[in-house]
């Protein structure tokens, strides 16, 4: 392999230096990623472009393909009121729960980031709502918002904000709330850790120069903290969209019916309990899949706009 020399000061030849080699010659990179891309291609590109080529068939579920229809299932999807239905519940339950739920994750992750006394007790209680099965959680939050025994209710009377007991189901704000509840009680404790993780690793030494500065604590954490954390935040923002407009086990287990509905005129039915009422229920696997690409395109749609809202908003 040729070498180079570098001259000494004296002018005699130093000891030969390997030549780098050129980068983009090795196939080594490529190796170690190439178990991500077919894992991606089995498992999310071709079901993906599978979903779709039976959104454009008369497919039954059970019997398999049948007649090409071409966009005729989407033609009628954006003619369907229970879409347009579904697609308004999802958004409304999206936002009464994931913008409540970041801000008190950043509340509670800046409580722990503090010298508190037993913090890893602290730290470690945060995490108690994902121990507990999404199934236990509904059923305790269907309890808690009953409309006859409910302790919800019961309090809300207590202290004389309504009159008589809310049916938190019958309603389509009532149940959005309900739902929003559950969510935020789930997801809150999560979302802090990963704020905490994101707040002990700021350089103390900012803290210190504002300290010196005279900044107050509050002032402190919005002009260090939050500049220092933003990547997590854009992280936090798009994960908690994906699985905020993703709600399927909350509103289907609210329901005590039973039957992906959303209640009886529909006012909590989500576009994922949409899904499994057409996909399992009625075995309109054409229709089912229609909604699916509808709903990943929400999903792509409001995802973009809170990235680049981050983005713009980072000054």
């Amino acid at each position: 392999m040729a070498v180079q020399t570098r001259p000494l000061p004296t002018g005699r030849p130093g000891p030969p230096r390997p030549r780098r080699p050129r980068p983009g010659r090795s196939p080594l990179p490529y190796l170690f990623v190439a178990p991500f891309f077919l894992l991606f291609a089995v498992f999310g590109a071709y079901p993906l472009l599978q979903t779709f080529w039976v959104s454009l068939h008369d497919w039954d579920r059970l019997s398999g393909q049948g007649r090409w229809v071409g966009l005729e299932n989407f033609r009628r999807l954006l003619g369907d009121t229970d879409f347009l239905t579904a697609l308004f519940n999802t958004l409304s339950i999206f936002v009464l729960s994931t913008a409540p739920q970041l801000v008190a994750a950043l509340g509670v992750a800046w409580l722990l980031d503090r010298h508190l006394r037993a913090r890893t007790v602290w730290r470690a209680l945060v995490l108690v709502p994902q121990y507990v099965s999404v199934v236990a959680v509904a059923l305790v939050f269907s309890q808690l918002f009953g409309r006859d025994y409910g302790v919800v209710n019961w309090i809300l009377q207590g202290v004389g904000i309504i009159d008589a007991p809310v049916d938190w189901t019958a309603d389509t704000w009532s149940s959005h709330l309900a739902i929003s509840f559950m969510v935020m009680w789930r997801w809150t404790g999560y979302n802090a850790l990963i704020y905490l993780a994101a707040m002990q690793a700021v350089p103390r030494e900012l803290y210190e120069s504002a300290a010196i500065d005279g900044a107050s604590r509050f002032l402190t954490f919005r002009k260090v903290t939050l500049p220092a954390i933003r990547p997590t935040l854009l992280f936090t923002v798009v994960i908690s969209t994906i699985g905020g407009l993703q709600l399927f086990a909350e509103p289907f287990l609210f329901d005590q019916q039973g039957n992906a509905e959303g209640g009886a005129e529909h006012q909590f039915q989500t576009l994922t309990l949409m899904l499994y009422k057409y996909g399992f229920i009625n075995n309109d696997a054409g229709y089912a899949s229609a909604v699916s690409w509808a709903l990943f395109l929400v999903i792509a749609v409001v995802a973009a706009a809170n990235f680049l809202l981050a983005r713009r908003t980072r000054s």
